[in-house]
């Protein structure tokens, strides 16, 4: 008998183990963004030292310097810029088989903040760099100097999408009005970009935002004097998530309002 309840009391264990094991297997795990492989591609400059002409763009960040973007940024080619759903993202870049390589071919990280686009005037290979299909960075002039040297015009390099490290969390600028929101996404961690967004006024449910261009996102509805919440969903890692409360009902255009959430 004793021999009985104790081979019943192991087999009740063991499926106490399984059931345990089964329920941590399911629960949800948040993606987290992981480095791509190095692939060839070339790397060109625009602006002077100053990058002044690498402001505003079109992923709509405005003052790169004010929002947080500074000079390592990159204007990429519409076969990477994916019609603006790639604004955001991160490349790690390097110089390679070039004399204008610096010794030891070190790396650069940039962001994606506008567009390169097509010179169909000129041939792929001779001024016309970034016409489709080709896979091409047109650097800031700062960024590009941290890798070759600029007298060079033109480089191979080599590049990988890298999770976009940022401090806090997402932020968020409007502009448009109380009847039409559009707004723009910045500061996103992870893989840096977005697929679909959402909004939820303190009297609506989740109203779907359509994608302007760039990083913007817009919502024909009436949401002035309601406290504003985002829902949102990540480009490359297709994870969901969810800023509750993130500009109060006296919200306004032409300010930015940040969450406490952010993509890794």
């Amino acid at each position: 008998m004793a021999s009985s309840l104790h081979s019943w009391g192991c087999r009740f264990l063991f499926m106490g183990l399984v059931f345990t094991i089964i329920a941590k297997s399911t629960l949800a795990v948040a993606p987290v963004f992981r480095p791509s492989r190095w692939a060839l591609a070339h790397a060109t400059f625009y602006g002077d030292d100053t990058a002044s002409e690498t402001m505003g763009g079109a992923c709509g960040y405005g003052n790169l310097f004010l929002n947080g973007y500074g000079t390592d940024t990159v204007a990429l080619s519409s076969t990477l810029f994916n019609n603006g759903y790639s604004c955001g993202s991160c490349y790690q870049i390097k110089c390679v088989q070039s004399s204008a390589c610096y010794k030891g071919s070190p790396y650069t990280t940039v962001t994606a903040t506008n567009l390169c686009p097509p010179n169909w005037a000129q041939d792929s290979n001779a001024g016309g760099w970034c016409n489709p299909p080709r896979v091409h960075f047109d650097m800031s002039k700062p960024a590009f100097m941290k890798i070759a040297q600029w007298k060079a015009g033109i480089i191979p390099v080599m590049y990988r999408r890298v999770p976009c490290v940022k401090r806090g969390g997402l932020q968020f600028s409007f502009q448009g009005n109380g009847y039409w929101l559009l707004v723009y996404v910045m500061n996103v961690g992870g893989g840096g970009d977005i697929a679909s967004m959402w909004v939820k006024g303190s009297k609506t449910g989740w109203i779907s935002m359509s994608h302007n261009w760039g990083a913007s996102y817009q919502a024909f509805a009436t949401l002035k004097g309601q406290a504003l919440s985002f829902k949102l969903i990540s480009y490359s890692t297709k994870q969901i998530l969810v800023a509750n409360n993130v500009a109060p009902s006296n919200w306004n255009v032409g300010m930015t309002y940040k969450a406490n959430v952010n993509f890794h």
